[in-house]
């Protein structure tokens, strides 16, 4: 699956002078934890999330840097926290070094990323223009939604050959198994090391398409 198959099109954006109350609320009203900052000219140029009004003046979460810390600033540093503190428009808080992705973009790159950057959603851009936002509860519904296709009819040798590259990305140890299939129904032979590998061999059949049955003769080494 890609970005466009799950992204959220109906976004709620927010001009680069919108007030920080504004946003504040509209992300309590809409149960969202972002808003994309869109230029006059379309594009995107920054995101406020929930992280972005963490500390802040209103709610006296203001941080209160260590001495060291101080000491090891930059000049612009102190300027840019107190900025994001105080601040009262859009520009002022926003997060500018945004992550996106393309609508092609396939969901597997896009979990990556929120897991590499720690972040819970990116903007879809295409031609330069925001066009969606996939989120992690945009990855659920892709996983909820999913239905494994019925009455498919694959032949026994591709059928194994799948089979056998899932058992591979699973890790078990292929010199100890041996693959049957006949008519779609698989049959799973030999000694594996734990009884999540036999699980894990469960599971590989049960989500390849063609598979109409599984016998799991698999046992653990003693």
């Amino acid at each position: 699956m890609l970005a466009k198959d799950v992204m959220t099109t109906a976004i709620l954006t927010v001009t680069p002078d919108t007030d920080v109350g504004e946003i504040a609320r509209t992300l309590l009203d809409a149960h969202i934890s972002a808003v994309p900052v869109i230029a006059e000219d379309g594009n995107l140029i920054g995101i406020v999330s929930e992280g972005d009004l963490l500390h802040r003046a209103e709610a006296e979460t203001r941080r209160r840097p260590s001495w060291w810390l101080r000491l090891l600033a930059t000049p612009q540093e102190p300027s840019e926290r107190y900025l994001r503190e105080v601040g009262r428009r859009a520009r002022d808080v926003m997060t500018r070094d945004v992550i996106t992705v393309a609508p092609d973009t396939p969901l597997t790159e896009i979990a990556a990323m929120l897991e590499k950057y720690h972040i819970k959603r990116v903007p879809v851009i295409e031609n330069g223009k925001l066009v969606g936002i996939v989120s992690r509860a945009n990855l659920l519904r892709g996983v909820a939604t999913w239905q494994k296709p019925t009455g498919v009819r694959v032949e026994d040798s591709a059928l194994r050959t799948l089979l056998l590259k899932a058992l591979n990305e699973a890790e078990l140890p292929m010199h100890l198994v041996n693959v049957t299939v006949t008519d779609g129904a698989v049959e799973l032979w030999g000694v594996v090391d734990s009884e999540l590998q036999i699980e894990a061999a469960r599971a590989a059949a049960e989500a390849t398409v063609g598979v109409v049955r599984l016998e799991n003769h698999l046992i653990r080494r003693a």
